[in-house]
């Protein structure tokens, strides 16, 4: 497996844990606005991995289709803070947010080495939908 593979593969694995993240946090938000905002992440997040996954695919190798071990532990953290504080809007964002952290560091770093020019242009624009996601889930917690 290629470098240029194994990096695709780190960021299609940040991609599904950040799908299922949101998801699990539109389980635990009652405000129908963040539930349907937790939602659309949750799809871009799914729409970004089949894209890298495609990537990989036209490169003759096997993509990942499955989040990490770390993700279900965060999502696990997600339904603890959740029950503990009875489903609060300011612990669900920052278990979020926590998340958001892992995967701009994970882009920041992978979008910085020399990748071939298509799969660049894919990762610098998941980059920047990723880091705005990041600084929203971080505005709306401070202001919760």
């Amino acid at each position: 497996m290629s470098e240029t593979t194994t990096n695709l593969n780190r960021l299609i694995e940040v991609c599904l844990d950040g799908q299922k993240g949101y998801r699990e946090a539109a389980d635990h938000i009652d405000n129908a606005d963040y539930r349907h905002m937790f939602s659309e992440l949750s799809q871009q997040r799914a729409r970004f991995a089949v894209e890298l996954q495609t990537l990989v695919a036209s490169m003759g190798e096997q993509p990942e289709d499955h989040s990490t071990t770390r993700a279900a532990l965060h999502r696990a953290m997600i339904d603890v803070k959740a029950a503990l504080t009875g489903g609060g809007m300011k612990a669900v964002l920052q278990e979020v947010e926590r998340g958001e952290d892992i995967a701009v560091d994970t882009y920041e770093e992978i979008v910085e080495l020399a990748l071939p020019s298509d799969a660049h242009e894919v990762v610098q624009r998941q980059y920047a939908a990723v880091k705005e996601a990041h600084d929203r889930m971080k505005a709306l917690r401070d202001i919760q």
